[in-house]
């Protein structure tokens, strides 16, 4: 079984080669004799953080708490409650092109942008504008957690670790800030800061990654280590014909996020359901 596995693991190289060779043979666009085999060089893993103790803290907060995080930073608290469907993202690297970075639907290409991701969060404007830039005398993390927690020196010193070629710190310490620090908005910025960390850029598990200040800038050795629940919600929000829902995109004060975690889905799709869904997609059910 080792000795199997072992023999369909393929450097990014030889995936890139195929990708577009396959393209030069079938063109842009996949037809309907095309069987995608990236089943065999794809590995998924969506592990995720337990997102519980998050949940509870947040569940316990009164309105006018909760309305100070929504103002400084939209509406993230919902990825808290988006449920994660490991069959479809299994499915849906069937239609993914390394070539050209995309996802490949009939006649259809499509990619997640920044803009679409910080519509659906509803980022506020400043932070939208600092996404293109990026400072140039950067404090360090230990500096960014003092601001950011009110904290000491000594405290963030003490409790900052070093995981593989970056620094974090354990998702323990944040909540017991969230749950004791005196001064309120401090709390409400460790726990933004927490779900940007096990949530939209999660990478250790259980801790929050300095890298959370590279805003949806997390590309390295080959993978993209990112929010699914916000890939989910852009599938979603492309594909609302085909589901028949309400989806009203980036129009006033309309909430993407608090739409999708309304709406009862089933969850016992599987993956071979969901190609079969994908492989059927038409150009006129895509908006």
């Amino acid at each position: 079984m080792k000795n199997e596995f072992l023999d369909k693991v393929k450097d990014n190289a030889f995936v890139q080669r195929w990708s577009e060779n396959a393209q030069l043979e079938k063109g842009d666009s996949l037809t309907k004799e095309c069987k995608s085999e990236l089943w065999d060089f794809t590995r998924i893993n969506v592990v995720q953080n337990d997102l519980q103790e998050l949940k509870e803290l947040w569940s316990h907060w009164d309105d006018e708490i909760k309305q100070l995080i929504y103002c400084n930073y939209g509406d993230i608290p919902y990825l808290l409650d988006v449920k994660v469907d490991r069959y479809f993202f299994r499915a849906m690297a069937q239609f993914w092109n390394s070539a050209y970075s995309c996802l490949t639907f009939g006649r259809v290409d499509l990619a997640p942008t920044v803009e679409e991701y910080t519509a659906f969060l509803r980022c506020l404007r400043f932070q939208v504008d600092k996404i293109y830039s990026r400072a140039v005398n950067t404090p360090t993390f230990v500096k960014r957690l003092m601001n950011i927690t009110g904290m000491s020196e000594q405290w963030v010193e003490a409790w900052v670790q070093q995981k593989g070629s970056g620094k974090c710190i354990p998702w323990e310490n944040l909540r017991d800030l969230i749950q004791t620090h005196p001064d309120m908005k401090k709390r409400v910025d460790v726990l933004a800061l927490s779900i940007y960390g096990l949530v939209i850029f999660p990478k250790a598990l259980r801790h929050v990654d300095e890298a959370v200040a590279d805003l949806f800038d997390r590309l390295g050795e080959g993978r993209f280590i990112g929010c699914a629940q916000l890939l989910l919600i852009w599938f979603h929000s492309h594909f609302w014909r085909v589901e028949k829902a309400s989806y009203r995109p980036f129009f006033g004060d309309y909430s993407p996020l608090k739409e999708i975690v309304t709406i009862s889905r089933k969850d016992d799709i599987t993956a071979e359901k969901w190609m079969a869904i994908l492989q059927n997609l038409q150009e006129e059910d895509i908006e």
